[in-house]
């Protein structure tokens, strides 16, 4: 039996080196890949350092990752959209193609979708190989970096939550965290037609960050009043507001920057299981709250982002790690260390 290496959780804040069962290909639609680098998301770090996320809770030894990028080893025989020695991107959901929601066009809320690194469902994609359905695998041309890649996965739920959420040329709107999620929704948006953009997070250096990318305004809700100061300068208020840290006191100040009719997109995964909302304020100005789950068929429009160098979608990569420098990675990603925005990791 061929073996391979992964890094799997085996406890709260507990990552190591195991050897495992190299996977093979088993159907005709399956794809070997050869792992290169993953993404570190803040969804792996909920599993890490709390062992759940919602519902979805971890059973030990777990492979986590999602957000990835390799090169095609092998392909089963009804394989045609890849061939071996390809680079591709991972779109890391596998729908079933067959119940109601992907008849409607919703396949990342598939009746029986299995997600990588989703506890329950199917291993990441923290190891050397994976094996994915063909139709996620998404060859990349030669303008297009492995980094890349695997960061047009972030990119596309930002990508999906824009195009779900208002008309957006001449909008104003806000952005509540600029962590990799936020800076996925401010770039794309910027190439979107909005007029204005308001960016906000606790880190200073995740705002620099967004100010570069072309954010016209960022604050710090440890230092001044959100709400005051972007009301100041829009008295009219928002047309909509991106929440992308799942924090109580963001979603608060969303309601309160929001214009009458306004839309409050929620990306950011909260750590507790229920976010309160003053409905007083929802009501009197009759505030659409809009969840935003992964991302819907929007892989390709983010490579074709990428690729058209609308934005440097690089400059959220903060720090790299090797494969077996993972538990280093995790730990620096769940304390906010060292200015880390994305950490990738070399395998």
């Amino acid at each position: 039996m061929e073996t391979m290496r992964a890094m799997r959780l085996t406890g709260i804040r507990r990552i190591e080196m195991q050897t495992v069962p190299k996977p093979r290909i088993a159907a005709a639609d399956d794809v070997l890949i050869r792992m290169q680098t993953v993404g570190l998301c803040g969804s792996d770090v909920h599993y890490y350092a709390r062992g759940k996320i919602g519902c979805q809770v971890v059973k030990y030894p777990f492979t986590a990752g999602h957000e990835g990028a390799g090169i095609v080893e092998a392909v089963g025989p009804a394989v045609s959209r890849v061939k071996p020695g390809d680079r591709i991107a991972i779109e890391p959901g596998t729908p079933c193609h067959a119940c109601d929601q992907c008849r409607l066009g919703r396949e990342h809320t598939c009746r029986n979708l299995t997600y990588l690194g989703c506890p329950g469902q199917q291993e990441g994609c923290l190891s050397e190989y994976l094996v994915m359905k063909e139709g996620s695998c998404f060859p990349i041309p030669d303008s297009i970096s492995l980094d890349e890649a695997a960061l047009s996965e972030p990119l596309s739920i930002g990508i999906y939550g824009l195009k779900l959420s208002i008309p957006l040329q001449g909008a104003r709107i806000a952005i509540l965290g600029s962590g990799p999620i936020g800076l996925s929704v401010l770039m794309p948006a910027l190439t979107m037609g909005v007029d204005k953009v308001y960016v906000t997070d606790k880190i200073d250096n995740r705002l620099a960050l967004a100010a570069r990318a072309g954010a016209n305004w960022t604050g710090n809700p440890l230092k001044q009043d959100i709400v005051a100061d972007i009301t100041a300068r829009e008295p009219l208020l928002l047309d909509a507001v991106f929440e992308c840290c799942g924090q109580q006191d963001a979603a608060d100040q969303a309601l309160k920057l929001l214009k009458p009719g306004g839309k409050l997109m929620y990306i950011g995964i909260p750590e507790d299981a229920r976010i309160r909302f003053n409905m007083d304020e929802m009501r009197r100005r009759e505030i659409c709250v809009q969840n935003v789950r992964r991302q819907n068929q929007c892989v390709q429009p983010a490579l074709d982002m990428i690729a058209a160098k609308n934005f440097d979608v690089n400059a959220m990569t903060t720090h790299r790690f090797p494969l077996e420098a993972s538990a280093a990675a995790f730990d620096m990603v769940d304390n906010y260390r060292d200015g880390v925005v994305k950490a990738m990791i070399d395998i």
